[in-house]
């Protein structure tokens, strides 16, 4: 066999892959350290930089507290409120999106969140009066401000040193996609930083000397296929090759994965890669194969009966907080009506195992909002969303009637988005897997409510059919608790309100 080189990998007009980049990483294998790249925790994936940025941040705040204490904790009731006001920060920091892999790095996006997190926690802290030790000769309110003010110059600074030598730096895994073809080229398509936050591309491996269909990876770094793949995989560091063949008949050069496999290196089909990078079941790519052997899907009778406690206890306590907001846009409706029309809205939808139901929410539209008789999608600046609509439509307040449907049971706090009969058909014709989606109860949020803007297409809503066939997947108590509180940010944001 040749030995590899920098000729070796290049086909005639193809560019070849950087030398430089072939050598310059040697070193063990780090698929065992727990902040490289996406992991998964309790069925969900998560990304092991934000972990290590939040245990950060967090002790840097205890510290800080511990300092305006002046050092002085005694016994374990101190040592709780110390370490309160540092968690409740941590806490309104991830309910914003500072946690999440989706976050931006500019400057703005993270100034707006961090000021958005220090009020909800201080307005916390203040109602249960325990903003911070209290410090002789200060009073409670200036030393909250103190408080305040140091705690968002720690937590500024902190995240400057992580976007600039962390955030898509370090900690990342390097990987080879073996393929070239159609398949391959999804990966090659990932651009945001977002998407590419847990990896590196190295490069792609063409599949065998035969490979069948167009090559579509221009301009990207290929390697030749190889029969010394494992020795040049194991020298250039590469913790995971993904699968990406358009055709699993050719002839897969098992040999050279087996060896790179008993070096460590992981081997991963392309809708797994998806899966955890993307927190999608990716529907370009989908084979039922995969759904069949693949972990998720299962049935826990014991996680459905704590679901649903927690439902109706929590519907109780929000419709409770919630009821002067109830009783506001009650009465504002009510009166831009004139008395005239309803104020709540009842409509038909799709729930669990393909069930109607009603579902309730505040009248945002028009009442003559379908005369036509004809069922239509929301659209931006819709003409028929009223005044009041307009504003309740932008905080998610519309929905706060549909906290009925979750203690009555028609519905979850977590769970796909219920749609309309009519939608239904329409778009389980388009995609045979949308009906997989009435696996599990709908929900007032969702993880396609976090991932994705609003949906007034068939395009959007088989968009958000990847989301919400994720969440079936591997929906836990973790991800239900990690959807609910995200969701803040949506509300706060206006992500995705129309």
């Amino acid at each position: 066999m040749e030995k590899v080189g920098a000729s070796a990998y290049t086909r005639s007009e193809t560019i070849a892959l950087d030398v430089a980049n072939l050598t310059n990483v040697k070193g063990s294998r780090r698929n065992g350290s727990l902040f490289v790249g996406k992991f998964r925790l309790f069925n969900h994936y998560v990304h092991g930089q934000f972990l290590l940025l939040a245990a950060t941040e967090f002790i840097a705040l205890s510290a800080l507290m511990s300092f305006l204490s002046g050092w002085q904790i005694e016994g374990l009731g101190d040592a709780i409120r110390m370490l309160f006001p540092p968690l409740m920060l941590a806490f309104f920091l991830s309910s914003v999106g500072l946690y999440d892999t989706r976050q931006r790095a500019d400057s703005s996006y993270v100034l707006k969140r961090v000021f958005a997190a220090l009020v909800l926690s201080t307005i916390v802290l203040f109602n249960i009066n325990l903003v911070t030790i209290w410090i002789r000769g200060y009073p409670l309110f200036t030393l909250g401000i103190v408080a305040a003010l140091a705690s968002a110059l720690v937590i500024l600074l902190i995240r400057a040193a992580f976007y600039r030598y962390i955030d898509g730096i370090l900690l990342k895994k390097r990987i080879l996609v073996y393929g070239t073809g159609h398949r391959a080229s999804h990966i090659n398509r990932l651009r945001r930083k977002a998407d590419r936050r847990g990896f590196e591309l190295v490069g792609f491996v063409e599949a065998s000397a035969n490979e069948t269909g167009e090559a579509l990876i221009e301009g990207a770094k290929v390697v030749t296929h190889q029969a010394c793949l494992s020795k040049w995989a194991v020298e250039n560091n590469i913790d995971e090759i993904i699968i990406a063949m358009d055709d699993r008949r050719q002839s897969l050069h098992v040999d050279q994965l087996l060896h790179c496999r008993m070096s460590g290196i992981a081997i991963n089909d392309m809708l797994d890669f998806f899966e955890r990078e993307r927190g999608v079941i990716e529907l370009d790519l989908f084979n039922p194969g995969w759904m069949i052997y693949s972990r998720g899907f299962n049935p826990d009778a014991w996680r459905s009966i704590k679901k649903r406690s927690i439902d109706m206890l929590a519907s109780v306590f929000l419709l409770t907080i919630f009821s002067p907001f109830i009783a506001v846009t009650a009465a504002a409706i009510w009166l831009e009506s004139k008395g005239k029309g309803p104020i709540f809205y009842k409509q038909q939808r799709i729930g669990k195992h393909g069930l109607p139901f009603d579902v309730f929410k505040f009248r945002s539209m028009r009442t003559d909002a379908e005369s036509s008789g004809k069922v239509q999608w929301a659209q931006k600046n819709d003409p028929r969303v009223t005044f009041v609509g307009n504003i309740i439509r932008k905080f998610r307040i519309d929905e706060l009637p549909q906290l009925w449907n979750v203690l009555i049971g028609d519905m979850s706090l977590v769970g796909p988005r219920p749609e309309r009969p009519q939608f239904v058909d329409h778009l389980s014709d388009l995609n045979g897997l949308y009906g997989e989606r009435h696996r599990v109860s709908p929900g007032v949020t969702g993880w396609a409510q976090l991932c994705y803007p609003y949906g007034a297409s068939d395009e959007d809503s088989l968009q958000k059919l990847q989301y919400d066939l994720y969440y079936v997947k591997n929906h836990s108590f973790f991800l239900d608790m990690y959807i609910l509180i995200q969701t803040v940010e949506v509300v706060l944001f206006q992500k995705g309100s129309r």
